[in-house]
Formats: C-alpha cells, structure tokens, sequence
C-alpha cells in the first residue's frame, strides 16, 4: 500500500561513486535531496579495485575535485599508497594513481553524506518512477513510500538484474553479494527507456599470510605525494607496498585445459565486457602468443589481510580459480577469500541523453555512472556531478551546465556517450581527447574552478586558494620573463655543465627553460631573486614556459571547434527532407539529435560529405527566414 513520504527537489536513486557526487553537488547547491540506496554499506563502495585514479582517470578525478566534488578529498583521507603515472613521458599524459584503504574510503563518504545539510541518506529501494505528461513527478519504493520530486538521477551502477556468474554457477546479485536491484529495470522499459546487458568482473581476493612475496618484485609508493585534492597540502602518511608478479606456463595451461568450462566461451554470458579490462582467460586467448602476463597484487587496506590479484579477474569455476592462482609466482599456497566473478547487469544506451545527462523524452529524468554504460569508480563519479549540477539547475528553471570537449575530459566522457553511445563498457583514456596538451591534470583547477564558482559549488575558502594560486603562476611567468641571462663566463660555464650550448646574447630566464636538458629548478643558480613558491606553482609555470608553441597551436584548434560547435542545430529539424543526406546519415542524425555542426560531425556514420550538405541546408534556411523577416518588416 503507497504512502506519501515526502518532497525533494532532487531524488538521487543509487549511493556508488556517482550517486555520491550527484547528491552532495545537489546539496550543497541548496536543493533539497534524497539519496536511496538498498544498503547503507555500500555507500561509495569498491566492488573491484580499491584504487582511484590511473591513466586519464587521475585527470577525471582532479576536474572532479575542481568543480567542488569530493572524490579526490576522499581519496587524500583513505589512501594506503600513492604514485605517479607515466612520468617518463610528457605532462600531458602524467596521472596520479592512489590505492584506497576500501572500507576506510566508505564509511568516510557515508559520514560526509550523513554530515551533508539539504541531504536525506536512507536506505530505500526505488522499484518505480513516476511521470506525468512525459515529465517526473516522484519515486516509489519497495516499502510503498512516494517520494515527490521535481528531478530523478538514476545512479544504480551494476545492479539493475545484477546476476553473478561464476563458472556454471550463476545467481541473482548485486557486486560483492549486496542485493540486486530487480524491480526497477521494468519501470524503465515502461517509460520506453531502451536497455541492454553489459558484463564486468573482478579478481580473487587472497589472504596475505599466504603470499610468499620473496618472488614478487616490491612496488612503493612515491616518496613525494601529490595529493588529488586542490585543497590538501602537504600529505604525509606511511604507505603500505604493492607488489608485481607474473603468470608462468602453468597459469596458461590451466586456463587453456579448462576454457571450455569458462562462461565467457561456452555460451553462458551472452553480455559484453570492458574491452581494456579483460579477464585472465580472455587475454589468454586473445594474446596466445605471450607467454606470460603481469599480475598486480594490492592491499584491500590497513585493518586487513585481503589483497587483491589485479590483473586476473575471472568468472573460471572455483575449482579452476584456485589451480590457476597457485600457478602464479608467489601464489603457490594462496588462500582465497573470495572467488573471481562476472556481473551481468543493465544499463541503458546513452543515445537517449542529452549532454547534460538528462533524457531526451523525459523531462527531469537524469542518468549517471555505469547505468550509462561506461566502466571504473571515477567515470562514474564525473557523471554523477554534472548530473546533480544540472538536476538542480533543471529544479531551478535554469540552463544546464554543458562541458565541452576542450573543457575537460569529463567533457570528452560524456559527449563521447551522448554522441557516439557505445557498444561495450567506455572506458576513459587519454587518446580520446584531442586537446590533452591543454587538459592535463595539473590545470583542472585552471580550467574548471571558475565555473564552480560561478555555479555555487565551489566554496568562498577553495575560491579564494584558488585565485591565489592562479595569481601566483601568472605573475611567476610575468616575472621569468623579465628576468635577463646574460651571457657572462660564469653563466657560460654553469650551461656548459648542464650540457647546454652557450649563450650568444642576453636571454630571458622564460626562453631559457624552453630547452630541454634545462628546467626551472636546474636554473636557480642563475636566478637571485627566485621567491619560495610550492612545488605545483614551479610545475605549472615550468609546463608554460616549456610547451608554450604546443599549447598556442592547441587554442588555435580550440578556436575552430568551437566555431562548429556554435553552429546550432534547430531542435525541429527534418533530416529526411534534407536532400543529399544519405541515408546511414539520416538515420544517426534522426536518433542523436545533435544540438550543434560539431556534435553532429562526431556521430559515427556521419561523414565530412553529410556535415557539408548540412551545413549548405542550414545556411539556406537561415537565409530565407532572414529575408522572410525583412518582408514582414517593411
């Protein structure tokens, strides 16, 4: 029996990493909200890797944290271990990677969440959502309670219909055995929301007193730590190591001997996987000629014994798991604490998404995180606060907040969805964004904190740090550039010494640090008035001076993207009137909907030939109404 259990402003449906961020962004901007989830434990739960960050991730997790989200606060709290990526290469491509204390990194956004004014944490299960003339008008959940609203954010990562799988064993559940959400897909279809299944997995987890870490080769953290948050400074904290191991011929043998019993090649998952995350079995048959492959083995936390096997997550039988992960180096005598398992699970085509994560044929109706079909804990979380932006900006009459692709690459995430859709679980990486010179993670704040601001989420105290900090760079830069070398002998030997040519007229310090065996630090010697600045002001002002023709070349592009992204397309367009299209093209455009020449050119199927007659038909049309427009005038 319904009973009416009260008014939200916004209805937030799923406590993962972007049920989290929707409904803290939500709060904090004034709106009333509600956060149902089925288990209050799962709260910002790791069901697979208790890590955040990594390749491009890391920079999803910094933009988080510059808009006013809490995942990178969270992590700098929780984390056990911390390194950078990549950073042999340039910066652009540099990405911090911290692994979590897992329960600790839960139950401390339960507590931010619990703490949160304008937020309601209950432990609900949504079974229903209401519309009325094709808008939202409230929740019901399975206890019979209606919940009216003027917004709805479906956040239900990989529960809808979960089902675990588990060689021939397969059974009804959400990740890491918390209850399935079974209701709530129907409810979707009735809406005519277009679902599909998609399929994700995870490791054995061993105990440690098991792991004879001799053969393993020790991964520490760095001695450095560059937190995640712009608001920490200076973390300090003992870290716990990781390890590195390999597979070894007996590993590919089992593996093969059994691949007949594996759900994954008999037929029994029917779903599909993450391409760039595959299981042990799947890379073995898919890679038969490497002979061996990497195994990563990382503490679940400080209060535990639980390490996780990255690198071999499986859903092989139970008893294959345990001959295949004692065949690994250093694993011989493991004792699994939990078995490897897929999860099979829906989720909707994001086609029917606007960009700012609102549904195309429901008024009020937002989707964010794996729901949306993409993959990881921090892709999740950066849909989660734009969705809880724009929900509240939607509450409010207002305009939503859309981040372009040379905004961030929470920007490149979800056009890259909305635009193109996808046909496995997405998966952030940095070679999707054209403009990653300019998106690196060291700038996020640079990039992103002024709308925030502009949008109340980022607080008085991170504003004012932030312009600080902005206000720091810019007039290190101006000053570098003011500062003259001149080519004395000293200064001639001292280059010398750093295997750099010399100098045959006076330089500024900026052109200076534009070679390459030459940095900002390196020519301190040189620089007697050089002020006591933080090493992320150093970098930033370094990265300037250094990749400067790069990045002008980059903002030329940028200028030219946009040019075709403020080619709006009428929302009332007839494409199958248009003559020229072909006919692929008339039927990507007709289920898109692009708003602009850009999006439109980004839709696979569309090619430079379609953009071009569009972009004729546009013209044409925008032509005649002006000149129907002079004739009513006169």
């Amino acid at each position: 029996m319904e009973y009416f259990g009260g008014e939200y402003d916004v209805i937030v449906v799923g406590a993962g990493h972007a049920g989290c961020e929707a409904s803290l962004a939500a709060a904090r901007m004034g709106c009333r909200t509600l956060l149902c989830t089925m288990n209050l434990d799962s709260v910002g739960f790791m069901p697979c890797n208790p890590n955040v960050g990594g390749t491009a991730k890391g920079h999803l997790v910094r933009e988080i944290d510059a808009l006013g989200g809490e995942m990178g606060v969270n992590i700098d709290h929780t984390f056990i271990q911390s390194r950078m990526l990549n950073t042999s290469k340039g910066p652009a491509v540099h990405s911090l990677r911290a692994q979590a204390d897992k329960k600790k990194y839960s139950n401390r956004m339960k507590h931010v969440l619990e703490k949160e004014r304008n937020l309601d944490s209950r432990q609900l299960e949504v079974i229903d959502i209401r519309t009325e003339d094709g808008e939202v008008c409230g929740v019901l959940t399975k206890n019979g309670a209606y919940f009216k609203t003027k917004t709805v954010i479906l956040a239900t990562g990989t529960y809808l219909k979960g089902k675990v799988i588990i060689g021939d064993v397969s059974y009804n559940s959400g990740p890491n055995g918390f209850m399935p959400a079974n209701d709530l897909s129907q409810s979707l279809l009735n809406l005519g929301i277009e679902l599909r299944r998609f399929k994700t997995g995870t490791p054995a987890r061993v105990n440690r007193r098991s792991v004879d870490f001799s053969k393993m080769i020790i991964q520490n953290g760095d001695e450095k730590i560059v937190p995640f948050s712009f608001m920490s400074d200076n973390l300090e904290r003992e870290q716990i190591p990781c390890y590195l191991t390999y597979t070894t011929d007996e590993t590919l043998k089992v593996i093969k001997d059994n691949i007949h019993r594996s759900p994954l090649y008999n037929g029994s998952i029917k779903s599909v996987g993450p391409r760039y995350c595959p299981s042990i079995e799947d890379k073995v048959v898919r890679f038969p000629d490497k002979e061996k492959h990497q195994i990563f083995v990382e503490p679940e936390g400080e209060n535990t014994e639980e390490l996780y096997i990255g690198g071999a997550s499986t859903s092989l039988p139970e008893d294959v798991q345990v001959a295949m992960y004692r065949s690994i180096s250093g694993l011989e005598n493991a004792e699994i604490l939990r078995t490897g398992y897929a999860i099979e699970y829906d989720c909707i085509n994001p086609l029917q998404l606007k960009a700012s994560l609102e549904f195309k044929n429901i008024e009020g109706l937002f989707a964010a995180g794996q729901v949306n079909g993409s993959s990881g804990y921090e892709e999740a979380a950066s849909q989660g606060i734009i969705a809880g932006i724009n929900a509240v900006r939607k509450a409010n009459d207002r305009e939503p907040l859309i981040l372009k692709r040379s905004d961030g690459y929470i920007g490149v995430l979800i056009d890259d969805l909305v635009t193109k859709g996808t046909e496995e679980p997405y998966r952030m990486m940095t070679s999707r964004s054209e403009y990653r010179l300019l998106l690196r993670q060291d700038n996020a704040d640079l990039r992103l904190t002024d709308i925030g601001y502009e949008i109340g989420l980022v607080s008085e105290e991170r504003y004012s740090k932030f312009l600080n900090r902005r206000k720091a760079i810019e007039e290190e830069v101006e000053r570098i550039k003011n500062v003259q070398i001149n080519p004395k002998k000293e200064v001639i030997e001292f280059l010398s010494s750093l295997n750099s040519t010399e100098l045959k007229k006076n330089i500024s310090l900026y052109e200076l640090i534009k070679r390459p065996e030459l940095d900002y630090l390196k020519l301190e010697p040189l620089d007697k008035d050089r002020p006591n600045l933080s090493y992320d002001i150093v970098e930033q002002v370094e990265i300037i001076a250094k990749y400067e023709g790069y990045i002008n070349k980059q903002l030329e592009q940028i200028e030219q993207f946009k040019k075709l992204e403020n080619k709006i397309i009428p929302t009332d367009i007839v494409y199958n009137s248009i003559n020229g299209l072909r006919l692929e093209a008339i039927q990507k455009l007709d289920k898109v909907r692009p708003v602009s020449i850009g999006q439109a050119s980004r839709i696979s199927g569309v090619s430079p030939a379609d953009i071009s007659v569009l972009l004729i038909y546009l013209e044409r049309e925008y032509r005649l109404s002006r000149e129907n427009n002079n004739e009513k005038n006169k």
